[in-house]
């Protein structure tokens, strides 16, 4: 395997779990999109945002081509998890299209810097924080996937509606009987233990 096809691969791995995360917000209203349905906190569209800024820093900054907008929330005096939900000026178009944007800076870092060159991770530990463009795609595309894990069940929350991606759900056809009873067999499975 050639590292041209390592990249494609590498590529085709993160632009699906971007979109599978974009995907969940889909046919929700504004307030659906922000609102928490978990302790934490977790919301659809904070998840959005948050994975705007940690992929700016982790294909931007890291290998020395800073995106070029300001994201006041990744700050070092913002509050703590200002990344992780919407304010009300901030729109969910504004949100989208800002990961979007993103998107398209982190294309040219990949296609720019070889998988075998190295950069710095300046939130890391000083001890494991060089890193080359290879792991950190695929530390990214694990954190991506890892966040669009979480809209998945923050969405099912909200509406029932699950799966891993538009045209792929990857999840049995039953109708909602069965998923009744499936979910029952399960709880009644539970109970002993």
């Amino acid at each position: 395997m050639t590292d041209a096809d390592m990249t494609a691969d590498l590529r085709r791995y993160l632009q699906e779990a971007r979109e599978a995360l974009v995907w969940k917000l889909e046919g929700l209203g504004e307030y659906d999109i922000r609102r928490p349905l978990v302790p934490t906190g977790t919301n659809l569209l904070g998840l959005v945002k948050h994975m705007a800024g940690v992929e700016a820093g982790y294909l931007g900054e890291t290998f020395g081509r800073t995106f070029p907008e300001e994201l006041s929330w990744m700050g070092d005096d913002a509050e703590d998890n200002a990344d992780m939900w919407a304010t009300p000026d901030e729109s969910r178009d504004a949100i989208v299209d800002l990961y979007r944007r993103v998107w398209a800076h982190s294309e040219t870092t990949i296609t720019e810097v070889p998988l075998d060159a190295t950069g710095r991770v300046a939130w890391w530990p000083a001890d494991r924080n060089v890193v080359t463009l290879h792991r950190i795609l695929l530390h990214l595309i694990a954190e991506t996937h890892r966040h669009a894990g979480h809209a998945d069940i923050v969405r099912e929350l909200i509406d029932g509606a699950a799966g891993l991606r538009a045209g792929n759900e990857n999840l049995p056809s039953g109708d909602a009987g069965w998923w009744a009873g499936y979910r029952d067999r399960v709880e009644q499975s539970a109970r002993p233990a």
